[in-house]
């Protein structure tokens, strides 16, 4: 790909730095054009940059309300943009919908009309549901259990029929993200229990321990995202659901905790006594996602992304307890913005608020 002008969605969040990141190091003579509202702009954690220098452009704004020429000579959309994880999905369905299905399919269907070659869509290994024990390929039924899987599942739906040999569509369905990130997030399972260990000494499993996770660290994922990026119609056709992760990254939640445990000596781990199982739960095989991209492949080990999280974790000082109420939980910083007016109810940015007089008024001595 020749100096291509690529657009990315949501980049302001947990993904995004690193997928800015890797875009910027395979093509630095690209014009990279970041897209996104903001909620989480604020979130920095542990920076010595901005990680938005990468960029050529930012443009603050709403998925489902885009600007006239934003689309202007792009060659690829890389669309991160989302309500991202369960708790905020079932707090916000209704939005959750909106942005993360309908706003999704209007912007494929607005790059294609402006001649946008490929379409990287995150979707999500959630779309499986209720997994069991059986390793789930690109073929298996899908059972999303959650407004945000559901909502994964229709955009896949509507991406589909949109795909053609000009308009190639590749929907990645990552496992849990989880690893460090200039926009840490601490609302995923093993980011929480590797806080939980350095802030307590102690990892609380909320559910039976025996749901299957599948995880990718975000460095994995833009590399993911790289590949989607030039994918050819050879491999895997105009349109691809593929998913994105490693066969060794497939462990029961109670296996990540005990991991954490022992890569921090002295941590005790315990179900919760109101513990239930969890109906989500799926193992999931990425075999083709290895025939596809041999050269793209996962890096990162479970005990080295735990060994980087709590290094850094500790290079912030970080020793919260109560980091669930912090604004490393999405939900939290959505929370909060609501209370202090700066949100409306569906998630969009209210008007801002007079907090000085006037310029006209001021006097200066």
């Amino acid at each position: 790909m020749d100096s291509p002008r690529i657009l990315i969605t949501g980049n302001l969040g947990y993904v995004g730095p690193g997928v800015v990141r890797q875009l910027r190091q395979a093509f630095p003579d690209a014009e990279l054009i970041g897209y996104d509202l903001g909620l989480f702009a604020h979130c920095l954690t542990g920076v010595s940059r901005l990680p938005e220098v990468c960029l050529d452009r930012q443009v603050f704004g709403d998925v489902r309300h885009l600007p006239s020429g934003l689309l202007a000579g792009v060659n690829v959309v890389v669309h991160l943009a989302a309500i991202s994880n369960d708790p905020m999905g079932s707090a916000y369905e209704d939005v959750t919908m909106a942005i993360n299905h309908e706003a999704s399919v209007h912007l494929a269907r607005v790059a294609k009309a402006h001649g946008v070659r490929s379409f990287v869509f995150a979707s999500s290994c959630s779309v499986y549901g209720l997994g069991g024990d059986e390793s789930k390929t690109e073929d298996s039924a899908l059972q999303p259990l959650t407004a945000y899987a559901r909502s994964k599942v229709a955009t896949e739906r509507d991406l589909a029929q949109l795909a053609d040999s000009q308009f190639r569509v590749t929907c990645l369905r990552f496992a849990t993200a989880c690893g460090w990130s200039e926009r840490l997030r601490l609302d995923l399972v093993l980011n929480d229990f590797v806080a939980s260990a350095v802030a307590t000494g102690e990892i609380v499993i909320l559910s039976d321990g025996k749901p299957w996770r599948p995880l990718i660290h975000v460095r994995d994922m833009a590399r993911a995202v790289l590949w989607a990026t030039g994918r050819t119609c050879q491999q895997g056709g105009p349109f691809l659901s593929l998913n994105a992760g490693s066969n060794d990254w497939n462990y029961r939640v109670r296996e990540l905790a005990e991991a954490v445990a022992r890569n921090r000596t002295g941590t005790r781990v315990r179900l919760s006594p109101a513990g239930t199982p969890d109906r989500r739960s799926y193992r999931v095989d990425f075999g083709l996602f290895r025939q596809l991209a041999p050269e793209h492949q996962p890096r990162m080990t479970l005990d080295a992304t735990i060994t980087e999280l709590s290094a850094k974790l500790l290079e912030m000082w970080f020793h919260d307890p109560d980091f669930r109420t912090s604004r490393l939980m999405r939900l939290r910083v959505l929370a909060a913005l609501r209370e202090q007016g700066e949100l409306t109810a569906d998630l969009t940015w209210t008007p801002l608020r007079e907090t000085a007089p006037p310029a006209a008024a001021l006097v200066l001595a």
